[in-house]
């Protein structure tokens, strides 16, 4: 281990001695390693940088390695702790076992340490997934390419033929201008080779750094002004990397926070008040953010994340595709999410008892058994079930097959909302306004102002009453606006167009009783129901599109227990579930038509109708969309229409924006970036030259 001591020494005494613009230090890492690579540098960026948040991205394109490297961390987690081992070393091995990292492609973001050691695994074709990868540094920032990595270290489980040129022009694009390298290769001739591929793309090699510093030689700046000329055109080379990437996805901005000179001290501002909004504040809390949460009701909760249980598993698609992906990504960073807040000591009811999902009829059953058997899925991401296993597992009578989701199952959604805005507010400068009811925000001068609508008396000369009124009052300036608010997300003259529908959802709570308090795990179907909890079940939910009610509804109370005699026919349990009491929940869902999230730039709408009045339906046009950036308000944010997962998609969303507000290198992929643009139901269309 001395060995590994003294590697991560010399990268660490590269640093400034003074944090620079990015608060967080990046390093890339080839093959996964051992688990002790990776607690020995949590341990040392502790004690080294305890102030300074460090984001390790690990690439590992050989799935095996990823069930051996869990091999390791159960095998160390079942020895004995020793005085080598490390102050805190048994908690670190017992949250990276918890944190359940499953063998799927992609990028799974691990956050420790109240987001000061963060670890991101990019599993699948190592060139792919830094192909995904989007560096916007220098389209936000210039040439500061501070929220890059600074240090890559290519580990003795990466073969060196595995490596290749496009690879490291790849790990240049997303790399600082002065990044280093460092490796360890089997015999002398991969050394020289992995050497000059390294040095062809203009990175240094650690060891060569580490021998300047410490030689501190007389010609340093000659040799500096020598250096940099002949790493002028691989410099180049790599920026234009970035600039060709970022010229292909001028229809999908994804930009940064704008500056916070004279914003009040750099607040991000946020509208809403349920999961969305409590789960991006707790993101930029752990970057040491400050934000201020403007919230139209009473409490947190009070809306679509107001539920007493919400179920929790991924949305899986036949071909696996960016959404389907997404919705994995999203599902198990939602569980560590949890799982960080109840370690934390935060109340959140919750229970990964899993998920049961069957059809109600041929067409659904027909589509279940297309997802399942569309693709090899990871077991503990989901499984066939016969009927047989339905049952037992259950612990009811279903007797049908279907899928299990091993690791699903149910949050209290409001808890959730109120735990991520309690350890936000404790990390930082995090507080909420609640009832401001905000009637419209507007920009002046590229700074956003919030205007609440306040309740006065006026004096009348004539008899001295004081009748009631509304005035407006103005908050602000802030750089930076999130909207965030569920329902309310098209209220605003900049948001209105935003292609997002209310569906109103009542959700029916029934006691727990007889044969349901066997119920094991979350059923869904036609409708779902939970496992008994605090004497009660919730059932449901209702869809009703824009609605003009949120009263409850007798009728909809009813169709919720159709739904499950209509999934579970002549099933004697269905008969305990009783909806007499009238108790139920009523809340509205914000959704999309390809049921993805909205996550990113406003899209400013207005613009975007006026330059398709002079550009649509020709060859020119596809051109001039793909080419010019598309209109956004500068500064004005979208965070929302999660649908009814928002405790499955909504987090994960909220983790990737704040990425993005702060210029880091945002956990997704460039498709998924896409996918995920409010402006994507307009542009999709434009690049095809298709009509609006």
């Amino acid at each position: 281990m001395s060995k590994l001591t003294g590697h991560l020494s010399s990268i660490f005494t590269l640093l400034p001695a003074k944090n620079d613009a990015s608060q967080t230090l990046t390093l890339g890492q080839l093959g996964l390693a051992s688990p002790k690579l990776l607690l020995l540098l949590w341990q040392y960026s502790r004690k080294t940088l305890p102030s300074r948040a460090v984001n390790l991205k690990i690439f590992e394109e050989n799935f095996d390695a990823l069930a051996d490297f869990n091999r390791q961390l159960g095998a160390l987690a079942s020895q004995d702790s020793t005085p080598e081992s490390g102050v805190g070393q048994g908690a670190m091995l017992s949250t990276l076992i918890r944190m359940d990292i499953l063998a799927i492609e992609g990028c799974q973001r691990l956050i420790l340490d109240d987001g000061r050691f963060i670890v991101d695994i990019y599993l699948g074709d190592t060139l792919g997934q830094l192909k995904s990868i989007l560096a916007i540094a220098d389209t936000v920032h210039g040439t500061n390419d501070s929220s890059l990595i600074t240090h890559w270290n290519i580990t003795d489980k990466v073969r060196a033929s595995t490596l290749n040129e496009a690879m490291f022009w790849q790990i240049a694009k997303i790399s600082r201008d002065e990044a280093t390298v460092s490796f360890t290769a089997s015999d002398r001739k991969n050394t020289r080779q992995m050497t000059a591929q390294v040095q062809s793309v203009g990175l240094r090699l650690l060891a060569e750094v580490k021998q300047q510093t410490v030689a501190e030689a007389k010609q340093q700046a000659d040799s500096e002004c020598q250096n940099k000329r002949r790493d002028a055109i691989p410099l180049q080379e790599r920026r234009a990397l970035r600039h060709a990437q970022s010229d292909q996805l001028q229809y999908c901005p994804v930009t940064a926070a704008n500056n916070s000179d004279g914003d009040g001290e750099g607040v991000i501002a946020i509208i809403g008040g349920g999961v969305a909004s409590t789960h991006l504040a707790l993101s930029l809390a752990q970057r040491n953010k400050k934000v201020r949460i403007f919230c139209s009701d009473a409490n947190f909760a009070q809306q679509a994340s107001g539920n007493k249980q919400g179920a929790v598993y991924p949305l899986l698609t036949p071909d696996n595709g960016h959404l389907s992906h997404y919705f994995q990504q999203g599902y198990l960073f939602s569980r560590r999410r949890l799982q960080e807040l109840v370690d934390d000591k935060f109340n959140v009811s919750y229970d990964f008892c899993g998920v049961l999902q069957t059809g109600f009829d041929i067409r659904s059953s027909a589509r279940l058994d297309k997802i399942i058997n569309g693709q090899a899925w990871n077991e503990k991401m989901a499984y066939p079930i016969d009927a047989a296993s339905a049952t037992q597992m259950a612990g009811i009578d279903i007797d049908k097959a279907g899928i299990f989701y091993p690791l699903g199952g149910w949050i209290c959604p409001h808890e959730f909302t109120q735990a991520a805005f309690d350890k936000a507010a404790r990390l930082s400068d995090v507080t909420v306004e609640f009832n401001a009811d905000i009637t419209r925000i507007e920009q002046k001068e590229g700074l956003w102002y919030l205007y609440k609508r306040v309740n006065v008396k006026h004096t009348c000369s004539a008899d001295s009453e004081t009748p009631e009124g509304s005035e407006e009052l103005e908050i602000g300036p802030f750089a930076n606006l999130v909207l965030a608010n569920g329902q309310g997300l098209t209220q605003f003259k900049q948001s209105e167009k935003l292609p997002a529908t209310g569906f109103r959802g009542q959700v029916s709570h029934i006691p727990s009783r007889n044969e349901l308090t066997k119920l094991s795990t979350v059923l869904c179907s036609h409708g779902y129901l939970t496992p008994g909890s605090n004497n009660f079940h919730c059932t449901g939910a209702s869809y009703v599109k824009n609605p003009k009610s949120l009263d409850y509804s007798a009728t909809e109370q009813v169709e919720n227990l159709h739904k499950i005699k209509h999934s579970y026919v002549d099933k004697p349990w269905t008969e305990d579930v009783d909806i007499t009491g009238h108790s139920a929940r009523v809340g509205v869902r914000m959704v999309t038509r390809d049921h993805a999230p909205m996550m990113g730039c406003a899209p400013d709408t207005d613009v975007i109708q006026a330059q398709y009045e002079q550009h649509q339906h020709t060859k020119a046009s596809i051109k001039f969309w793909k080419e010019t950036p598309a209109p956004t308000h500068k500064g004005l944010f979208i965070l929302g229409g999660l649908g009814s997962r928002g405790i499955t998609s909504g987090p994960l969303a909220a983790e990737a924006l704040a990425a993005q507000l702060c210029g880091e290198i945002i956990p997704l992929s460039i498709s998924m970036l896409e996918m995920l643009n409010p402006n994507r139901f307009w542009m999709r269309k434009l690049i095809k030259g298709k009509a609006l």
